[in-house]
Parts: structure tokens; C-alpha cells; sequence
């Protein structure tokens, strides 16, 4: 099993970056595909971004392509979000999950392991 820890959210205005952490327990970290999911208010969870066990395969959402980018250190348990050139549409609870699979599905319900979420604020 692994727990997750996000970090980083907050209010931030259009145009903003913010770099949201996910910090995993375990020792076999780097065998988990990790991705990024968000939930706004009345909507359904949404696929973000996810990458492999090594890191050097990354997948993103259509809506954060070319402003988001995933990362991974394997050496400290951790992946990250980089959110760029944030706009109001991004506002949301930003969670992180784990797969020991290698595998990156965009669908949330295939993902086991869950974070508990960090709340991103765009004002405009």
C-alpha cells in the first residue's frame, strides 16, 4: 500500500503558477504510475495528468495541455504538478493517486491509492 500528502494548493489570481506536491510513504514509490485528478464543485473527477514509473512517459489532459507539466523524484517519494498560466476554469480540489501498475488510465475509478486533496483557487 502506499498513503499520499498533497501540498501546495491555494488562491491565486489569472495568470499564476502554482507547483502542487504529492508525498508518498513506502519504499517502492518509483513502481507506482502516480497521476493528478481535480474535482470542481458539481462536476465529475477529471483526468489532469499522470506519469509512468520513471518518468519519462507523461500524459495530460486536453484543457492543461501545454500549461501543466507532471514530474517525479523517485529519490524523495514525490511527484509533482506544475500549473502555469492558471486560469478561473482550474479552480478545483487537486488530488494525486497511485497505481502499482504501470499503467496510466485517465478514468478515476481504476486508480486505487488516493490523496485527500488540495483546494486550487483562480480568481479572475
Amino acid at each position: 500500500q502506499v498513503q499520499l500528502v498533497e501540498s501546495g494548493g491555494g488562491l491565486v489570481q489569472a495568470g499564476d503558477s502554482l507547483r502542487l506536491s504529492c508525498a508518498a510513504s513506502g519504499r517502492t514509490f518509483s513502481r507506482y504510475a502516480m497521476g493528478w485528478f481535480r474535482q470542481a464543485p458539481g462536476k465529475e473527477r477529471e483526468f489532469v495528468a499522470g506519469v509512468g514509473w520513471g518518468g519519462e512517459s507523461t500524459y495530460y489532459g486536453t484543457s492543461v495541455k501545454g500549461r501543466f507539466t507532471i514530474s517525479r523524484d523517485n529519490a524523495k517519494n514525490t511527484v509533482y504538478l506544475h500549473l502555469n498560466n492558471l486560469i478561473p476554469e482550474d479552480t478545483a480540489v487537486y488530488y494525486c493517486a497511485a497505481d502499482p501498475r504501470n499503467v496510466v488510465a485517465t478514468m478515476p475509478q481504476l486508480w486505487p491509492y488516493w490523496g485527500q486533496g488540495t483546494q486550487v483557487t483562480v480568481s479572475s
